[in-house]
């Protein structure tokens, strides 16, 4: 049979892929009201609707509560060390472009230990879908003070509360060069959270999404007062960006209408105190994909990855003199 015909008879056959068909057979093991449940669930809801073969996407994350989520995906996964989950998204992106790569990162994760790979990977803008977890403690360790955590906070390293005022992710992120697409959802408004994450996975480039998750065991009550009073949130709308559901428009009336493309007020946005925001602050799509600058450079066939194991085994190899590849008679 011709390779043809094998792909005809592929797409012959129509997989509809279901909810259950992204569920590990592993429990998620966070606390009952954990926002990273509300995370997973939004994930497998969009692996869904947009109907992404399983073998064909990729859930890599680094250490922390976040970082199990690729435990609980029924595709594959890459739970790598701590703060390196970004390089090791890229290096699978830049050698597999056809794979649907996602990146599950915390606050600690991502803004302390792994702060330097995470500038550089908003600046090469390869075409990852990129989670931060943000709940503002470390979890994982039994609450340690993280970059994100408010003043004041008394943790286990901060028992007289943190002195610092709290780094902001979404500040940081709109700073770097050749950003594309930051926003900002939260685990208690499922609807827009499933919303930026389905706008994220289809913009082209890094697509840089902060959730703000409720920690039940260390920050019980962090987010108590938006939780509460709807007007505390400031949904961000656009035609280019979030169409609100006429239910959800009911209950959160607070809104504005955000051009995506104004970066000067994305700033504003993001720096918002008492209010918080939720939606797409910014979407660049012209902004050039490192993967799509490299496209070429080295096809990736099986042929290359024969002669590239073949060389790095050769390095290694003991050869009789009549064997070696080299000629040598050494």
């Amino acid at each position: 049979m011709t390779a043809s015909m094998s792909q005809c008879l592929m797409q012959m056959v129509q997989t509809d892929y279901q909810m259950s068909d992204y569920q590990s057979e592993i429990a998620p093991r966070w606390c009952a009201g954990c926002g990273d449940n509300a995370i997973l669930t939004a994930m497998q809801r969009l692996c869904r609707d947009e109907q992404l073969p399983p073998e064909k996407t990729v859930c890599v994350s680094g250490i922390g509560c976040s970082s199990r989520l690729p435990h609980y995906m029924n595709a594959y996964g890459f739970h790598g060390i701590h703060g390196r989950a970004l390089p090791i998204a890229e290096g699978i992106k830049i050698r597999r472009p056809d794979l649907n790569v996602f990146v599950t990162t915390g606050d600690g994760d991502n803004c302390s230990i792994g702060a330097a790979h995470w500038l550089h990977a908003i600046r090469y803008n390869m075409n990852l879908t990129v989670l931060l977890h943000d709940n503002q403690v470390y979890g994982l360790t039994k609450k340690q003070a993280s970059p994100t955590s408010p003043k004041g906070l008394k943790s286990n390293t901060t028992p007289y509360g943190a002195a610092l005022n709290p780094l902001n992710p979404l500040s940081v992120t709109l700073g770097v060069a050749n950003v594309s697409f930051v926003a900002q959802a939260v685990d208690w408004i499922p609807d827009l959270l499933y919303e930026i994450l389905r706008k994220a996975h289809q913009h082209r480039g890094l697509s840089f999404v902060r959730v703000l998750q409720r920690c039940p065991e260390f920050m019980g009550h962090r987010f108590d007062d938006w939780v509460r009073d709807p007007m505390k949130m400031r949904i961000l709308t656009h035609s280019d960006g979030l169409r609100l559901k006429p239910e959800v428009s009911r209950v959160y009336k607070n809104q504005e209408t955000h051009d995506p493309l104004d970066m000067p007020r994305a700033l504003a946005i993001a720096s918002m105190q008492e209010e918080i925001p939720v939606g797409i602050l910014y979407n660049d799509p012209s902004v050039p994909c490192y993967d799509d600058l490299r496209a070429g450079e080295r096809p990736n066939t099986p042929a290359l990855v024969k002669t590239v194991l073949d060389e790095e085994f050769d390095k290694v190899g003991i050869w009789p003199d009549s064997a070696d590849p080299a000629g040598s008679t050494e």
